[in-house]
């Protein structure tokens, strides 16, 4: 049975409280919050009777194996590496960190140390994409020469979760001075990962464009920059040359929360869909590549990431997706940020008269 602490109550936590709680041989028996008021409200909601306002009471207090790192994303570095040194497993919500040096330090420790280590990659628990990784390795759509993958959401078009003008738990996320990386940093993660996990291989090079757009006077709300970016588009290449585009943007109108990898091979294609709650696979091959027909592929349940950290730390195997892996995704990422940066310093440099 393993002994689970919940760090930070925001809304996310609540996910991980709930699917841990329903976990197999799992335990919910602290949480740390630093205001008392959520903290309160958190432990009565899940029945957690030990609550501590900071890290450190919590690890003096030790009772506890693992640990589930719900923090904000420039946390995750400074509480993980405290956790790691004081011996916790630990299952970290993406980023695992907000570059690759500090996710790579990360992961680094956690292996050193020996403790189950995992990311929170919630979209790995699509039976859809699971069913897809499985028919590439088999060799089911023979080798990879394209793909297509795109995250859309739509909360800076449609009001159907808030007014994102009105509201600090969006205008945060649009605002790099309060720690955001943009629609790359949030949901670029996710894709990168939807992509080379489905592909069942490794991107070895992008070439990348980052946009933000004008949405308010002075480009900015209150004590909000609007700096961060909103649509993110990428060329990748993966390990056996294939080459395709990683997408993901706030304004597709119309879409709530949609995942969509198309993967296209020398034998057939695949088409995974998902929003977070279904999923859908659908391939084309054999005789149907000549009719460009399309059959609907069932998918059996796959465990959650919750369920795998659980099963981890109770049998001391570590489990999948790993801080290595996490770390090698935000390696993708800081690419992508540095390209952007080289663009922008050489629109900012001052003309060359021509000799």
């Amino acid at each position: 049975m393993v002994k689970l602490l919940i760090l930070g109550t925001g809304s996310m936590a609540v996910s991980h409280a709930t699917n841990f709680q329903a976990a197999p041989d799992t335990e919910l028996v602290a949480a740390v919050e630093t205001d008392a008021a959520r903290r309160e409200a958190f432990g009565k909601q899940f029945g957690i009777e030990n609550l501590f306002a900071d890290l450190e009471s919590a690890i003096a207090w030790g009772e506890f194996d693992a640990v589930a790192n719900v923090t904000p994303d420039a946390v995750h570095y400074p509480t993980t590496m405290r956790l790691i040194a004081a011996g916790k497993h630990v299952f970290c919500e993406k980023p695992l960190a907000t570059s690759y040096p500090l996710a790579l330090e990360m992961a680094d420790a956690a292996e050193a140390k020996g403790i189950i280590n995992m990311v929170n990659f919630t979209y790995r628990n699509s039976p859809a994409l699971q069913k897809a990784r499985e028919l590439v390795r088999s060799g089911a759509i023979g080798d990879i020469r394209y793909f297509e993958a795109s995250y859309l959401q739509s909360w800076l078009v449609s009001k159907a979760w808030g007014d994102w003008r009105t509201e600090s738990r969006w205008l945060w996320r649009l605002s790099s001075q309060h720690g955001s990386k943009g629609v790359l940093g949030d949901v670029g993660v996710h894709i990168v990962d939807f992509a080379s996990f489905g592909a069942d291989t490794d991107i070895v090079a992008v070439d990348s464009r980052l946009k933000t757009f004008h949405k308010a006077d002075g480009d900015k709300i209150g004590e909000y920059p609007l700096d961060a970016n909103d649509s993110a588009v990428m060329t990748a290449e993966f390990a056996n040359g294939a080459l395709g585009t990683i997408t993901a943007t706030r304004f597709a109108t119309g879409h709530a929360n949609d995942l969509t990898l198309r993967i296209f091979g020398t034998s057939g294609g695949m088409e995974v869909k998902t929003d977070g709650k279904t999923s859908a696979l659908r391939i084309c091959e054999g005789p149907e590549i000549d009719t460009f027909g399309w059959e609907t592929v069932e998918c059996p349940p796959v465990p959650t990431t919750y369920e795998r950290f659980a099963k981890a730390c109770n049998t001391g195997v570590n489990g999948e997706p790993d801080f290595r892996r996490a770390a090698e995704v935000q390696r993708i990422l800081d690419l992508c940020f540095a390209q952007e940066a080289t663009r922008a310093l050489h629109a900012a440099a001052p003309a060359t008269a021509a000799e």
